[in-house]
């Protein structure tokens, strides 16, 4: 049974005393792939996720700024993201969208960075991975004006009809350790209904670490239980889930003609 984290921020400062440590563990409970997220602490760096894919051969990337970060922008920044998203071990774009709980940048100019970025990755052809919190219906109108490709809702918090909406326009839906949460059975009840080719799984990590991690610095290993509790919402087994989860990822985010292209490139140890 292997595994694909279809979302993680090992760039983070949590993880920079014992990475290879992490990645150990989570080769030791199948995880055989993980998607990190570029984002960082937004621009001008933006590459922090090619830098760890450039090291572990495991590791493909996004690149993108957050929504938190979108006040740093400047015209230079989307000339570097279309730079860097030619990197070959670049599959997807984010993530990015709107979050108006922090309002970390004022909403208009989260509008502005996020229609800007979804311009970016329909001209580089590339998958976006959203970000949403407390601004769905919005993000909704701007994606039905500005998006009609595939992408990822990252972290999927939502109900059965915001999972609809989102499932209507093509997206996959990418679950976290929030399932496993005892007050979350309105995200149980959207997983019930995605369907077995929309469906993904993730970390998030370092946060939102499953039960029984919860309040601990989550990391891909974690996964696994995230995979069980899916497995058991759906009826079906964790074998099952790891696998058509794998494929999903694959298909939407990986060049099927060069596969190869995403192992190749290391530091040479």
């Amino acid at each position: 049974m292997t595994f694909t984290d279809s979302h993680c921020h090992l760039d983070h400062e949590k993880f920079g005393a014992d990475l290879e440590g992490v990645l150990k563990r989570a080769s030791d409970v199948g995880v055989t792939r993980i998607l990190c997220i570029g984002t960082g602490d937004g621009p001008p760096q933006l590459d922090c996720a090619i830098l760890l894919a450039e090291r572990f051969p495991q590791i493909v990337a996004t690149v993108g700024v957050h929504p938190h970060e979108a006040a740093k922008v400047t015209p230079q920044t989307y000339v570097d993201l279309r730079r860097l998203a030619a990197h070959p071990k670049v599959v997807a774009f984010g993530e990015i969208g709107l979050d108006y709980h922090y309002d970390f940048s004022p909403r208009d100019v989260q509008r502005t960075v996020f229609i800007e970025q979804l311009k970016l990755a329909r001209d580089l052809a590339l998958p976006i991975t959203l970000h949403i919190r407390e601004a769905w219906d919005e993000t909704m109108a701007i994606l039905d004006e500005h998006w009609s490709g595939p992408g990822i809702v990252h972290c999927f918090t939502g109900d059965v009809r915001q999972a609809g909406q989102a499932l209507a326009k093509g997206f996959h839906l990418a679950f976290g350790g929030v399932i496993t949460f005892k007050t979350a059975e309105n995200v149980r009840e959207a997983a019930k209904i995605t369907p077995d080719d929309r469906l993904l799984i993730e970390t998030d990590a370092p946060y939102l670490a499953p039960i029984p991690y919860r309040g601990k610095r989550n990391e891909p290993a974690m996964m696994v239980e995230t995979v069980k509790k899916l497995a058991e919402v759906r009826g079906t087994t964790p074998e099952s889930i790891a696998a058509l989860t794998q494929a999903n990822f694959e298909r939407l985010c990986l060049d099927p003609r060069n596969p190869t292209r995403y192992t190749e490139i290391s530091d040479g140890n």
